[in-house]
């Protein structure tokens, strides 16, 4: 990182001082060593700031030791110094939004083009960190007299580019938590999903996104973590790109029917840490997976738990397509935000067990789930604060709206057929 010359060394009020000049990304810097005994003190000539104080473990007595002693100790030096210094500038969400009001500043999002496309900054640029071509992009892009406002998901993609850019001779700044922390501020994003997209506030002032998908697929964001729940690439005339989103850090799979376990999706969602919650006979169909049962609870952060509950059939006729004890439902429950995702089901009476819902996700298509009355009372035993009806076909939902009006449940119907 650095690399300097020991040019003088005198005796200040007993203390033994060493003048060194480094370079430090190619820009130079006087430091003055100081140390009496075994303290140690490197203080920066030209800002007269001291940069670091240690316990130095050679306790020096005598100067014709410090021959070899210095070349330790600076050595030291440079890797202090190097760490120490940060060639750009980090910033929280609100300041960051000041800084990029100024005409002077550009801003620019390191993520990928499938990230940027579904939400991002107005009037961002986007060049892929990740891609090969990053630095001459960029040159090419930014002019070197703007400041470089730049950002990813989390923070760290763009430290990274931020400390590249830095040594192209940018002003940089970042932002300190990504796009995530700008969303968890409250400020707004660009949402060019072709989706419908919810979004919530868990207890603790967390945002979490549900993306409608198609019958009873979803992705939920939650705090940088990716649900996916029953995906499934293709059902009917509507096609779902997964390929385009990220990886999941959890898929959810409520049972094997055809649309709701889709191996395919899977795999395009699946990447090194994901990892798949279902039942069984799902497991046994993909070959991995961690099992659930109903009734079965999992810890997967500490502010993350999923748990297992009863979805099934009993209407007469209809035990076949769901039987008891074999299919899962979900509760997910996130920073203290409770989401129901009931699975195939009817109004079965384990729901007037599910307690405290925000959110939930309720069937509503016969012979395989409920009808629209089933549901009504499935809804009044779970009383949720917002309803979805979902995985409803053909079924004319419309009516649900103002049958739970006076329950005080909020309705929204979105294209989950």
């Amino acid at each position: 990182f650095c690399n300097g010359l020991i040019y003088s060394n005198k005796l200040i009020h007993n203390y033994l001082v060493f003048e060194y000049n480094y370079t430090l990304y190619n820009k130079g810097a006087n430091v003055r060593l100081f140390f009496q005994k075994n303290k140690i003190f490197f203080l920066d000539i030209s800002t007269q700031r001291i940069v670091t104080k240690k316990m130095c473990i050679f306790a020096p007595t005598k100067i014709k030791k410090m021959k070899n002693i210095i070349i330790i100790l600076f050595a030291l030096l440079g890797i202090t110094t190097a760490c120490k210094q940060q060639a750009f500038e980090n910033v929280n969400a609100n300041d960051f939004a000041t800084k990029i009001a100024n005409p002077d500043v550009v801003l620019l999002d390191v993520r990928t083009a499938e990230e940027f496309n579904e939400e991002h900054l107005l009037n961002a640029l986007n060049i892929d960190i990740k891609q090969e071509g990053f630095v001459e992009k960029a040159k090419s892009a930014l002019p070197i007299e703007k400041i470089v406002a730049v950002y990813c998901k989390g923070g760290k993609r763009s430290a990274n580019a931020a400390e590249i850019l830095a040594k192209e001779g940018y002003k940089v700044i970042n932002l300190d938590g990504g796009i995530m922390a700008w969303k968890e501020a409250g400020l707004p994003v660009e949402n060019t999903s072709p989706y419908e997209v919810d979004s919530f506030t868990t207890p603790n002032g967390k945002t979490v996104r549900i993306h409608a998908f198609v019958h009873s697929s979803m992705r939920i964001e939650y705090n940088g973590k990716e649900f996916e729940i029953d995906p499934v690439t293709k059902l009917g005339d509507k096609t779902i790109d997964y390929a385009t989103m990220p990886k999941a850090d959890y898929i959810l799979v409520t049972h094997e029917h055809f649309d709701h376990l889709d191996t395919a999706a899977i795999s395009l969602l699946t990447g090194p840490n994901t990892q798949l919650i279902t039942n069984q006979q799902c497991a046994e169909i993909t070959g991995f997976g961690t099992i659930m049962a109903n009734g079965d609870m999992l810890q997967l952060a500490d502010d993350i738990t999923v748990e297992a509950v009863p979805a099934y059939n009993t209407t007469k006729g209809h035990l076949q397509f769901h039987p008891k004890g074999r299919d899962n439902g979900y509760i997910l429950t996130l920073d203290g935000l409770r989401i129901y995702i009931a699975g195939d089901t009817e109004n079965i009476p384990e729901m007037a067990n599910v307690k405290d819902i925000d959110i939930a996700f309720l069937p509503c298509n016969q012979p395989y789930t409920m009808t629209v009355s089933q549901l009504i009372d499935a809804a009044r035993m779970v009383n949720p604060k917002v309803l979805f009806p979902y995985h409803y076909g053909q079924t004319d939902v419309s009516g649900i709206p103002s049958e739970l009006e006076t329950n005080g449940i909020e309705v929204r119907t979105r294209h989950y057929e």
